[in-house]
């Protein structure tokens, strides 16, 4: 029950994190809000794993004739769904989604997170108005907690996985494009600085012969370039 609502309201514990998060934190200056087609600035949520949910769930939240719409309610916002495998785009547009993202920083490992198809991607959601943001990684080696998955580890190259990635990204022209990081050192994501270290149990990747701070410089110089990108594309 969704007491912050004048009249409470109930809606399914799936869609319980997007909600509490707005009614705790949706006053503050802070919270991130996007511009979205019709010009509302709402809260953006990335829904990881949403195709574990139906998309006949999610549509009776979603659209705006849905029997628990939150649409044009204080609980909306853009709701961007995971994209993993082809057939998911058609239930993304089904379930009322804003867009989708592709989350994996392993180019291959799914459909929505290789490269080669961000074009037909981006395509498919122009034309039925939905925001597609591809999410790019410096590498993906998670072998330490997960040795079986050896086939899935990418090599950063010395910073040229993680360029190619930006430039694919940026070649389809999206609104936003997503890094997957949040720093985790178990699967060789991070891109904050680093320096040699090893302990008994794990030796943790570094940048040699770089500095500590290459994936924080390449960050910015690609986040300039596609600010610059944008303004090409809006004239």
């Amino acid at each position: 029950m969704i007491t912050g609502n004048p009249q409470a309201t109930w809606y399914p514990p799936f869609l319980t994190p997007p909600i509490s998060t707005t009614s705790r934190y949706g006053s503050h200056g802070a919270f991130y809000r996007y511009k979205n087609s019709m010009g509302k600035s709402l809260p953006l949520f990335y829904i990881y794993d949403s195709y574990l949910t139906s998309p006949e769930a999610w549509a009776h939240l979603l659209t705006p004739n849905g029997p628990h719409s939150i649409r044009n309610t204080p609980y909306d916002g853009v709701f961007i769904a995971l994209l993993v495998e082809e057939g998911h785009t058609h239930d993304i547009l089904a379930a009322g989604f804003d867009g989708m993202y592709t989350y994996f920083a392993s180019n291959g490992f799914s459909f929505g997170s290789s490269h080669q198809n961000w074009k037909a991607v981006k395509s498919f959601c122009d034309a039925h108005n939905l925001m597609f943001i591809p999410s790019v990684g410096p590498g993906y080696i998670d072998t330490s907690i997960r040795p079986w998955n050896n086939h899935n580890t990418r090599n950063r190259v010395n910073g040229k996985y993680y360029e190619t990635a930006l430039q694919a990204a940026l070649t389809v022209r999206p609104e936003i494009v997503s890094i997957t990081s949040f720093n985790e050192w178990h699967e060789g994501t991070q891109i904050e600085k680093a320096i040699p270290k090893k302990t008994p149990t794990r030796l943790y990747l570094d940048y040699l012969p770089h500095q500590p701070s290459l994936y924080l410089e390449l960050t910015r110089r690609w986040a300039e370039h596609f600010i610059k990108e944008k303004e090409q594309w809006l004239m």
